[in-house]
């Protein structure tokens, strides 16, 4: 294949709720305030929802006080900014300048946010906002992922072995979604970037503490001159950050809907409640898949290799008779020549490589995946496809055998390529807008998914694989020890698939302990994007932490994902076909619900709530080993309306 590699709040369903009331109520009452931006000396204040932030005119140093009083520092000042000029204001935005770095610099109250949008002249890059620097913040929340909610004094993230401090993560493709947050007791702030292209996020241990650092850089060859900034004040809910972001693209047009997509595409409505699953050998064949029905597995998606040996149409067609969604695995990223390829879907006709190989500043093609070839520019595809057809013959040929499905790797992560060829030059924002123009159109068609989904791509896919896994810095350098992890071999069922492997300590922790998980993506996305972990952590695959993995998946109603063939479905059929059926009345219950609620229950943060449209699904997961009321350690309880509570302990 080719493979790309706050406190404890008892805010549930009713206070999440609350707040997005009071958010609207806020933002009504706020709409006849926004013209209220006063400018005071060396300050401009600007109203908030939930209080008035101030913008240190000399510093970009920003504070913020609640409407109860209590003061909170948004950011630290930036440095070298010279002198700024004169502040003026106009319908109720402030406008200054600093001459020296060639910035202008607006701020202003947007729906209850401070807005700042920061403008260059020349390229450069300014370090701001500095966050989470206050005394009183004492977690962050994080979308690397899925999410991550992390106190900020906590030993093992403040180290090395936790990966993520000193690292810099590109907004766009390091993180999911372009925003993050703090808890500070009582309430929460939170920050939007728009402008993800060209922003890199930092988080940093200073005196054994995280705080982040953020950076911009306005180049105007790649377009991203603008840079925004939305900071809030929000409630004290570990998901309150992401609350506010499901809140901004709903206002900017920019959230997708699972129930807009069933329409357009019935065939979308069977992912509600499917498991899905790679198929390699036996299982690829219609005998393999009639098992799989025969076994009780209601609702599956199925994926197979654009190889030399694709599941043929006799396979396809009893996956689709047996209700199951059937598709390749496919990539429009990687070109080779077509004489050494090592697989069918890094081969392209005519010139295509090395013609549309991304080239770098320095004039060389951009090396493939894992060094292979080249990747392949979505602005060259899209020259060539009115007279040449590349994507569209290549769709036809790879669902000639009938599938209803389609995944396209990488096209809706973050990664995005600055392309310096003479011939189909690209910026980062063009090489996103090209890749949401040809999912848009595979999506007209098939049931679309692709891999580790940005926020961005949410409108134009239906399932995601990638964005449920957690701190992926861990898997790469364990995926490069062939003999641990194992190899890509034999071709019926390659051990780098199919070899259980036990996870080290930190790894564990760092991507599966379920008291630093967050469900952020889900808060935003749940009712737009089924999401799943990456396809190569099979459930069977991690074997310490299966359990886990389980549990979280009921509890966030987020699909299990696996690689099976014969000797697999022998083995773990009826376990798969168990977990499966307690799984699929809550997915079809809640797949088309935004997730509404979620709560640790306990100071641990062992034992967790989710809620899923209000009341039409209540999930309770204990993740410890001691039993809180009645649930024991191990199990997972799922709530329907008018339904008795089922129990699930894998």
């Amino acid at each position: 294949m080719v493979r790309t590699r706050f406190l404890k709040s008892t805010a549930g369903a009713a206070a999440l709720a609350g707040l997005a009331s009071a958010c609207n109520a806020s933002t009504i009452a706020n709409a006849a305030n926004e013209s209220k931006v006063k400018v005071a000396g060396r300050q401009v204040v600007v109203p908030l929802a939930n209080g008035e932030a101030r913008v240190d005119v000399g510093t970009l140093g920003v504070t913020a006080r609640t409407k109860d009083g209590r003061g909170t520092v948004l950011s630290d000042p930036a440095n070298g900014l010279g002198a700024p000029g004169t502040v003026s204001e106009k319908d109720g935005t402030a406008s200054w300048s600093y001459p020296q770095k060639g910035l202008t610099v607006t701020a202003r109250s947007e729906r209850g946010r401070l807005l700042m949008d920061v403008r260059s002249s020349q390229n450069g890059d300014l370090t701001w906002p500095t966050t989470g620097t206050d005394k009183a913040t004492s977690r962050l929340a994080v979308p690397t992922s899925e999410g991550l909610g992390i106190p900020v004094n906590d030993p093992f993230w403040n180290s090395s072995k936790g990966k993520l401090a000193g690292e810099d993560i590109a907004m766009a493709g390091g993180l999911t979604m372009p925003f993050w947050g703090y808890n500070l007791g009582s309430y929460g702030v939170s920050y939007i970037v728009p402008t993800d292209i060209g922003t890199n996020l930092k988080f940093l241990s200073q005196g054994g503490r995280l705080h982040g650092q953020t950076t911009h850089t306005f180049a105007k060859g790649n377009s991203t001159q603008a840079y925004t900034v939305a900071f809030s004040l929000t409630d004290a809910s570990p998901v309150a950050s992401a609350t506010d972001y499901r809140r901004w693209m709903s206002e900017h047009g920019q959230l997708g809907s699972l129930q807009r997509k069933m329409k357009q595409n019935p065939e979308v409505g069977k992912l509600a409640g499917a498991f899905h699953a790679y198929l390699w050998g036996d299982a690829l064949t219609a005998k393999g898949v009639q098992e799989m029905k025969r076994l009780g597995l209601n609702r599956m998606w199925l994926g197979y290799d654009a190889n030399d040996n694709p599941m043929k149409a006799d396979a396809v067609a009893a996956a689709k008779k047996a209700g199951y969604l059937v598709g390749p695995y496919d990539s429009f990223a990687n070109a080779q020549d077509p004489k050494t390829a090592d697989n069918p879907s890094s081969k392209w006709p005519d010139k295509v490589y090395p013609d549309g190989c991304v080239i770098d500043y320095t004039g060389k093609p951009k090396p493939g995946f894992g060094g292979r070839g080249c990747y392949l520019s979505s602005e060259y595809l899209a020259q060539q496809e009115s007279e040449h057809h590349y994507m569209a013959d290549r769709t036809k040929a790879f669902t000639g055998n009938g599938a209803n499905s389609y995944f396209l790797d990488v096209d809706a992560a973050g990664e995005l390529w600055r392309d310096f060829s003479k011939t189909h030059p690209m910026t980062e924002a063009k090489d996103r807008a090209n890749r949401v123009a040809r999912m848009k159109k595979l999506s007209d068609r098939f049931v679309l998914g692709s891999e580790n989904a940005g926020a961005w791509a949410n409108q134009d896919i239906a399932f995601d694989h990638g964005a449920l896994t957690e701190s992926t810095n861990y898997l790469w350098p364990l995926q490069k020890d062939k003999e641990y992890w194992g190899a890509y071999y034999p071709d019926n069922a390659p051990k780098f698939f199919f070899k259980p492997i036990t996870l080290p300590a930190d790894a564990t922790k760092g991507m599966y302990d379920p008291a630093y998980r967050l469900p952020l993506y889900e808060t935003v996305l749940h009712d737009s994007v089924v999401n799943l972990d990456r396809w190569e952590l099979s459930y069977y695959k991690l074997a310490n932490v299966q359990k886990t993995r389980a549990l979280l998946g009921m509890l966030y109603n987020t699909p299990l994902n696996f690689n099976l063939d014969g000797p697999t479905l022998k083995q773990h059929g009826a376990e798969i076909a168990k977990l499966q059926h307690f799984f699929e009345p809550l997915h079809k219950a809640a797949a088309t619900k935004p997730m509404t609620g979620f709560q640790w229950l306990t100071p641990d943060r062992l034992v967790q709530r989710t809620t899923f449209g209000g009341d039409a699904l209540t999930v309770t997961a204990n993740f410890g080993k001691t039993a809180y009321q009645g649930l024991p350690g191990g199990c997972v309880q799922a709530n329907l309306p008018g339904k008795a509570p089922q129990r699930l302990c894998p």
